[in-house]
């Protein structure tokens, strides 16, 4: 499985970090009653700060146009900027830790799929991925953590590279935002026994809060609010960094290549590369997240 261990923020970026939350809606000052010293995420590239470079430092995620918005240089970050953990630890050490376990079973998905296994061979997979995320978050909390957030999987059927990958003739394999229903449909199956899996956390491991983050629903929100969110409803479903292609992307010709341009204003488009996100559409993500688990935190108990 494709995992790489996200820790915080550099502190030379943290003051950075707080100034551009500051500079609009700020989502994640409310976690300051939560007294967090540190926030922990393990996941794969969607929440990877840099490890993946360190490693590969030739992959076209160690150059630019990837950081271009807000580093001004490639920092291992698969996007334009800032990711979920980034706008999620702006905060101030106190006594704390938050540990988010996730996103989890993306690549091992992908990795299937793009090798020709059918949906059901797909599934057939979800209850060892489940008991991964169930070993890691029993782990965690064995090493002392009292909070943990365990996010599901995004919508892939939406995302540029599987309709790309994935199309179809018949109208009828699309839902009304032309995402695939049967992809989407294997992002929703996980989720559930996710969801599952985590009310048999709670119960074998009563001393620690654990909440489910909805990336799926964050997700389909932004589709579904586009025009409200300022994103541009005609490039929901478009790379913005890619070439070619109804969605703006083609498999040999990837975001980083010499040829591959990027558009203009990475803030209207949810797809940064096909794969991953924009820093605008983590941001709104972050914040939903945020606003949907702080409660459930007991940050004042």
């Amino acid at each position: 499985m494709a995992t790489s261990l996200c820790t915080h923020v550099p502190a030379l970026f943290l003051l950075l970090l707080l100034l551009l939350l500051l500079s609009a809606p700020c989502n994640a000052g409310i976690l300051r009653t939560c007294k967090f010293d540190a926030i922990y995420q393990l996941g794969d590239s969607i929440s990877d700060t840099g490890n993946l470079i360190r490693e590969h430092p030739f992959s076209p995620f160690a150059r630019l146009p990837y950081g271009e918005t807000f580093f001004k240089h490639a920092t291992g970050r698969c996007s334009n900027g800032l990711l979920i953990i980034d706008f999620l630890d702006c905060l101030e050490k106190l006594k704390t830790a938050l540990f988010i376990v996730g996103e989890i079973g993306g690549n091992d998905y992908n990795y299937a799929l793009f090798q020709g296994k059918s949906f059901d061979q797909v599934r057939s997979m979800m209850p060892l991925v489940i008991q991964a995320i169930k070993d890691a978050v029993t782990r965690v909390v064995g090493y002392g953590a009292t909070r943990v957030i365990v996010p599901g999987n995004f919508p892939i059927g939406c995302f540029p590279v599987h309709l790309t990958v994935f199309r179809s003739n018949d109208s009828d394999a699309y839902d009304g935002f032309n995402c695939l229903k049967g992809l989407n449909n294997l992002s929703s199956h996980h989720n559930g026994l996710l969801k599952q899996a985590i009310k048999e956390l709670r119960k074998e491991l009563p001393h620690a809060t654990i909440l489910y983050g909805d990336y799926y629903n964050g997700y389909m929100r932004l589709l579904n609010k586009a025009k409200f969110l300022g994103l541009d409803p005609n490039s929901t479903q478009k790379a913005c960094c890619g070439i070619g292609g109804d969605y703006n992307m083609e498999l040999n010709k990837m975001c980083g290549a010499a040829e591959v341009g990027v558009c203009k204003n990475p803030d209207e488009h949810i797809s940064w590369d096909g794969v991953h996100l924009t820093q605008k559409a983590y941001q709104l993500i972050s914040g939903w997240l945020i606003h949907g688990v702080y409660w459930k935190l007991r940050c004042g108990v």
